[in-house]
């Protein structure tokens, strides 16, 4: 298959080994001017090094926009109002952040003239996915090279000896045996021990979190308020979005919360077993839900529960802009106009436990039960009201009994299982 021709190429880039190595490729390959656009989303990564590395590796420069508050307003909090979790378990932090990073990827492209993209993604994996749905959809015009699937590199070795064939600087020559991406909203952690599922993950894995068994003794109580779904304050501080987030990951990373452990189902087909580390995430899930208990009703809750399962499945498949997540927003705006109020979350040994929820919108209404018999609820509706929800169960049940003298539920006969 022919490459295409190109001419400048925005290269999504981290500044690790993968990405370093890629720059020359580009260059040799593709006889294209290379440049590096790095999103800073809370990797907690030294950025300031990182455009002296790119150009050092071929780049003619590295844009670095710090995108964390974006990341926080316009895709984690619509994320925690929808309710999203993929597969019970996962609270969606990588995928979540790739539409971010390929939107500002596809600006960057646009202001400097390029008619390329390109990322390290491997070919087995869901990123790659995510990435290049995002770039056909804000700009089909854009030519796509994902190395991965194109290159010889199989392996580290072949990367570092890459490398330094290419006078790329590279540091580090020993690496993790984990694979891992981290952001404002999680740390995730593939491969290594990981391969196998029937092993514990090991203590040292761990980054954002003390393990449950070393965490306090005593249990901190957090108070979380929300204003239309939105967190706005925690322990009655108003926080711009990053640093709410940021402030609950040390809460709750000092209590062991916020770990998972998880097998999945990518994408593309197979099964991948990951460790997600997302502390104030959890906490925001467990406080967020509360606040809904008692400001939601019940056809809409349980019908926002059905929208939070497949809002899960567009963010896991890079499906973030289209018609059908905005859609589906929109319900969820509707449904977080009185999600208003205060909730308080016990941290303890890995546990976020709601212990108290308030809102000037509840539905929870104690006085309700001292008012008059008129008033709110008649208790001898109760008759009618059992009377009509059970008349499909009564009319199966006549019928039986016409036909064969017995409700097919009615208690069983065990005489010929009787022993000798």
């Amino acid at each position: 298959m022919s490459k295409p021709s190109v001419k400048k190429v925005v290269l999504a880039y981290s500044g690790g080994l993968d990405t370093s190595v890629i720059v020359p490729w580009l260059r040799e390959n593709y006889d294209c001017e290379v440049v590096c656009f790095c999103a800073d989303i809370g990797q907690g990564e030294e950025m300031s090094g990182l455009p002296a590395k790119a150009t050092a590796s071929g780049a003619s420069k590295c844009i670095i926009k710090d995108l964390r508050d974006e990341f926080a307003r316009e895709y984690l909090f619509p994320l925690l109002r929808s309710s999203a979790v993929y597969e019970r378990k996962y609270l969606l932090g990588t995928s979540v952040a790739r539409p971010l990073i390929a939107r500002h990827q596809v600006m960057v492209a646009q202001a400097e003239g390029a008619d390329a993209v390109a990322h390290g993604c491997t070919g087995k994996g869901n990123d790659q996915v995510r990435f290049e749905l995002t770039f056909t959809a804000l700009d089909p015009r854009l030519k796509v090279i994902a190395p991965w699937r194109e290159w010889t590199i199989r392996s580290r070795q072949d990367a570092l000896e890459y490398a330094r064939a290419h006078n790329v600087p590279v540091t580090a020559t020993e690496k993790s045996i984990y694979s891992r991406d981290r952001n404002l909203w999680h740390l995730s952690h593939e491969g290594g021990l990981l391969e196998d599922p029937w092993l514990e993950p090991e203590e040292s894995m761990f980054q954002l979190s003390v393990s449950p068994e070393s965490a306090p003794d005593q249990p901190q109580i957090v108070e979380l308020e929300f204003e239309k779904g939105y967190p706005v304050k925690v322990d009655g501080q108003a926080l711009a979005p990053a640093q709410l987030i940021e402030t609950l990951n040390v809460i709750g990373g000092k209590h062991g919360v916020g770990r998972v452990d998880l097998v999945e189902n990518r994408l593309v087909g197979m099964k991948s077993h990951g460790v997600y580390e997302t502390p104030g995430g959890t906490i925001l899930v467990a406080a967020h839900r509360e606040l809904e208990s008692i400001t939601i009703d019940r056809d809409m809750l349980h019908y926002k529960d059905l929208i939070a399962q497949r809002y899960a499945e567009i963010v896991y498949n890079g499906q973030w802009f289209t018609p059908l997540r905005e859609g589906l927003d929109a319900f969820i705006e509707y449904s977080q106009t009185h999600v208003t109020g205060s909730v308080r979350v016990k941290l303890y040994k890995g546990n976020a436990s709601p212990i108290g929820r308030r809102s000037p919108y509840s539905l929870y209404r104690e006085d309700f039960a001292t008012f008059g018999q008129e008033d709110v609820y008649d208790q001898s509706d109760a008759q009618g009201f059992i009377t009509l929800y059970g008349l499909p169960m009564k009319v199966r049940a006549m019928m039986d009994v016409s036909e064969g003298g017995r409700s097919r539920y009615a208690e069983p006969d065990y005489s010929a299982f009787k022993r000798d």
